[in-house]
């Protein structure tokens, strides 16, 4: 074959992987071991494990993830934390690459961690990004070994909101791998829901607002004839309380962004609270209504003097 239909058919497979093409995949295209060896001399190659080359300039911010899957062959999954970033589970890169291979054993080395399990269950591969990764369901299990129960905790709400998983499917890995050292805290999380109706919560809110002294709202008052949560008419300032987004349709999730948006353009500042924030994370709440307030009462509103807000 050419050297030039040879080298677009390598460039084609970097371009899909994150500029990374694996010593197998370049004798698969008729680039033997010497012609390699004189690509990385050259510079068109260059070594990132061994077996495992950068294509020129294609790096992009997950080719050090796919570099690392290539590096394990067959069957090697990112997981754990980097798999949860490209799932967008977690914000932050991960430092270390971790990779998990089922079925042999698997030795880490400078910057990869590696987890040789027995078995993965099929459901438990998957592909985003043009990653081999493992599920996220399965991404929250290994997280669950390493992150305190805060984090591991919005992990799994993002998850939901996200519908990268379902109750199913955490339930799911607790039968599949009863065993697991991050079945139980995992299991404890997802669980940890408070159990109050909407009313309730609403009522748990208030009672918060009074016990730290701030400013009383109006309770299920109507701004523009639709109802909020909470009104601070005075300071245009209302809050709403959530239950979590995966429990409701994705339309009425977007509804209520369009009505977040709405008031917005009215001058009128949102303020959203879960659930979980009013029973695990007061202290949070009520420091973010009063910083709230704050910056509201140096911005008057017309709402105080407007007749579309109404008990």
């Amino acid at each position: 074959m050419p050297t030039e239909e040879t080298n677009r058919l390598v460039l084609g497979l970097a371009s899909r992987q994150h500029g990374i093409v694996s010593a197998r995949q370049l004798d698969a295209v008729g680039l033997g071991r010497h012609a390699i060896a004189h690509r990385v001399a050259a510079g068109w190659l260059r070594r990132r494990h061994h077996g495992v080359y950068l294509v020129g300039p294609l790096e992009t911010p997950l080719t050090d993830a796919m570099a690392a899957v290539l590096a394990y062959g067959a069957g090697a999954l990112l997981s754990h934390g980097p798999a949860a970033v490209v799932w967008g589970l977690r914000p932050e890169p991960a430092k270390t690459i971790h990779i998990t291979v089922a079925g042999r054993d698997a030795r880490s080395r400078d910057g990869i961690c590696a987890h040789s399990v027995r078995q993965l269950h099929p459901r438990d591969a998957a592909r985003r990004q043009g990653i081999p990764l493992t599920s996220a369901a399965r991404t929250l299990l290994d997280l669950a070994t390493q992150l305190n129960p805060r984090d591991l905790a919005r992990a799994a709400d993002e998850a939901r909101v996200q519908r990268c998983v379902t109750d199913l499917s955490l339930e799911e890995q607790f039968q599949r791998y009863p065993h697991h050292r991050g079945t139980a805290a995992l299991a404890k999380v997802i669980q940890t829901e408070p159990a109050f109706t909407r009313s309730e919560a609403e009522r748990r809110l208030l009672e918060l607002i009074r016990a730290a002294r701030l400013l009383e709202p109006k309770t299920n008052a109507r701004v523009g004839g639709r109802e909020v949560d909470f009104l601070w008419p005075e300071h245009g300032l209302v809050v709403e309380v959530d239950g979590y987004a995966f429990h409701s349709s994705r339309r009425a999730f977007e509804r209520d962004r369009r009505r977040d948006a709405e008031l917005t353009r009215a001058g009128i500042a949102v303020v959203r609270v879960t659930w979980r924030q009013i029973a695990n994370e007061p202290e949070a709440v009520v420091a973010t209504l009063a910083a709230a307030l704050a910056v509201q009462e140096r911005r008057p509103s017309a709402l105080a003097r407007s007749s579309t807000v109404s008990a």
